[in-house]
């Protein structure tokens, strides 16, 4: 019964729905028909068993298809299990990191530990994965080995097998940000992770506002910076700050956490000063005058350095301060010559790393925003004959630069003060200047 059981979940339908076909006919052939009509019954209620599992794969493949979201410190796996070309199962559960461990070997040890126990019948015919495993060739041998045919493990490339790949990974995504959502929520983690900071950072209290630092430019160009507020370890999203950085000449990251941190606990001295009025308070305008109890800094040792010196010229003594570099993790304190040691499973660390990745999140967003307008400035100043009302006239009516070179002369010209000749030349400017894409060389990211 066991046995029939787990055949049945594993996909092998099959054999069950032509037993009950054989029964039904031979106790029709016996006139007992009390019995056929039972195996009829049963018959129907399979069926429409079977109708329920969905059917995803158009080619009555037998697969398990992996996906997996992950971060630097946690990954959320999903799997599907597909039998016949219908879903059969779904699992899915989030593993910590406790290493430093790539894409491919994540994948590798996951096949392990997935089929390393089961029955030669729960390994399918195919094993599609978001990328093929490190040592590809001794897991598919080993796969084969064990199910006692031939297995393949392999990215799908085209078709449903690609769409439901991409399914699988959306789920993934989804349960890695529901993960962090609860962990982040929790009250009891929450004050866990402050008193691991304080702790390792020798803080005498847990650091109940947090203030974290990051700077975001392209080459030098539209250099900017954010802050973001973490308060009782949860952000604080009315009280982030972001800053135009003025007096760096170049992409200088070091030179403009200086000015960024200065620029702020200036701000914190001047408003500390001021005698506190019921409608500042009411209007927020007094919101740097309250001081974090930890500064964090994107970065290791040099924007530690630059930032110590910041709070220094200013006379700041209260204010904990610390570094948190992106490669490995590692949390850097002011003249310290190695890290501190956070384990990679701490909800410290946990923390850390979510409000570095939030200032990053924020700096990233204000510098697309600086550098769009730019552009979009500059190239429209550029067209003979275009002056500021007209330029405002075409943003106004079209919205961008990407919507006003794709429109039709006779699009342009219908704007108020733009004339057929103009209309002509600016439809000539733009698509003789098509710009080739920015990527952020600190990210890799392309920016529209």
């Amino acid at each position: 019964m066991a046995e029939d059981f787990c055949a049945f979940m594993a996909g092998d339908t099959a054999r069950f729905t032509r037993s009950l076909q054989n029964q039904m006919a031979a106790a029709s052939a016996e006139l007992d028909f009390e019995t056929a009509a039972r195996r009829r019954d049963d018959l129907l209620a399979l069926n429409r068993a079977l109708e329920k599992s969905a059917v995803v794969l158009s080619d009555a493949t037998d697969a398990d298809v992996f996906a997996l979201a992950d971060d630097e410190l946690e990954a959320a796996v999903q799997v599907f299990h597909v039998r016949g070309g219908r879903m059969r199962g779904q699992r899915g559960w989030v593993v910590e990191k406790v290493e430093e461990v790539g894409t491919e070997r994540l994948i590798g040890q996951l096949l392990t530990q997935v089929y390393g126990d089961v029955e030669p019948a729960a390994v399918p015919r195919e094993v599609l994965v978001p990328t093929l495993p490190a040592e590809h060739d001794d897991i598919t041998a080993w796969l084969s080995d064990k199910r006692g045919s031939k297995v393949r493990v392999r990215v799908p490339q085209r078709g449903d097998k690609k769409a439901l790949m991409a399914t699988v990974t959306r789920n993934a995504e989804q349960a890695l940000n529901l993960h962090k959502t609860r962990r982040a929520g929790d009250l009891t983690t929450r004050s866990q992770a402050l008193s691991e900071i304080a702790g390792a950072l020798g803080m005498a209290e847990s650091p109940l506002r947090i203030e974290c630092f990051d700077v975001s430019n392209l080459n030098g160009s539209a250099v900017v910076a954010s802050m973001v507020v973490f308060e009782d370890g949860l952000a604080r999203k009315s009280e982030y700050r972001r800053f135009a950085v003025k007096g760096v000449d170049g992409q200088d990251d070091v030179a403009s956490i200086h000015e960024v941190i200065s620029r702020r606990f200036r701000r914190h001295l001047a408003e500390a000063q001021q005698a506190p009025s019921q409608d500042a308070e009411l209007t927020g305008h007094r919101r740097f005058a309250y001081p974090p109890n930890l500064v964090v800094v994107d970065g290791g040792p040099p924007q530690v350095a630059a930032a110590e010196d910041a709070l220094t010229e200013l006379g700041i003594q209260d204010v904990a301060l610390c570094g948190l570099a992106k490669r490995l993790e590692e949390v850097w304190l002011p003249g310290e010559e190695y890290p501190v040691v956070l384990g990679r499973s701490t909800q410290g660390l946990y923390l850390l790393q979510r409000v570095r990745d939030e200032a990053h999140r924020f700096a990233i967003s204000y510098h697309r925003q600086r550098r769009s307008k730019a552009m979009t400035t500059s190239v429209l100043e550029q067209i003979p004959g275009l002056g500021p009302s007209r330029r405002q006239a075409l943003l106004k009516r079209f919205g961008s630069v990407k919507r006003i070179r794709a429109a039709e002369v006779d699009d342009i010209r219908a704007t108020p003060g733009v004339g057929p000749a103009l209309a002509q030349v600016i439809y000539d400017a733009l698509h003789d200047s098509r710009p080739e894409p920015a990527v952020n060389t600190a990210t890799g990211e392309v920016l529209d």
